[in-house]
């Protein structure tokens, strides 16, 4: 089956570690990873990863991505470097086409006001609150939250936040999705035979 491919935002001082268990599990399952940049220049991640981007920002379209996952970074605090990645967001929920935001990207996407009407959570709801935005009230104290195709996470929680993306891309569902979240959550052993089960069906 071919997929359209899952696009990953990365700039400078993205948190590598913040999408592994997302984009890993999702190549695993068929949907090809592409990497997009502010343009093709190499960046570099908070881990000191170098990578270099596979389009830059200005080629992205949403009508050729499944997704586009937006890391937190030191960026996002910064300043407003990163707002054409929000801006980017804006046009891929219009297009209908999910969007996944961890840690300070959430911020990003508070200042673009894509979460003045939407359920969602972050780090705390007062860093979000610090925005100014009009959605204070919709602030969920979850591990990560989806709503109307926005994925939102804080930056402790990168398992929670897979779950929710793989169960928006219909990668796993109920039993099986319960059991992924328990084996790499939990660390749970039992899981893991469910999803062996899973493998072989």
């Amino acid at each position: 089956m071919n997929r359209k491919p899952v696009h990953l935002a990365v700039y400078d001082t993205f948190a590598d570690w913040e999408t592994g268990h997302a984009t890993a599990h999702l190549a695993r399952a068929g949907f090809p990873v592409c990497t997009v940049g502010p343009t093709t220049d190499e960046v570099r991640s908070l881990g000191g990863l170098r990578v270099r981007p596979d389009l830059a920002l200005a080629e992205l379209r949403p009508e050729d991505a499944a997704l586009l996952v937006l890391p937190g970074a030191d960026l996002w605090d910064a300043g407003d470097d990163l707002a054409p990645f929000a801006r980017a967001a804006r046009a891929f929920l219009d297009a209908g086409v999910p969007v996944a935001a961890i840690c300070g990207a959430t911020l990003g996407l508070a200042r673009e006001g894509l979460l003045d009407d939407r359920d969602h959570t972050s780090a705390v709801s007062f860093y979000l609150a610090a925005s100014g935005y009009a959605g204070g009230e919709r602030y969920v104290e979850a591990d990560a939250v989806t709503d109307r195709g926005l994925v939102t996470a804080g930056p402790t929680e990168p398992v929670a936040f897979a779950r929710e993306v793989l169960a928006l891309l219909g990668v796993y569902e109920g039993e099986v999705l319960d059991a992924w979240y328990r084996l790499f959550h939990d660390s749970d052993a039992g899981a893991y035979a469910v999803l062996q089960q899973a493998a072989a069906r």
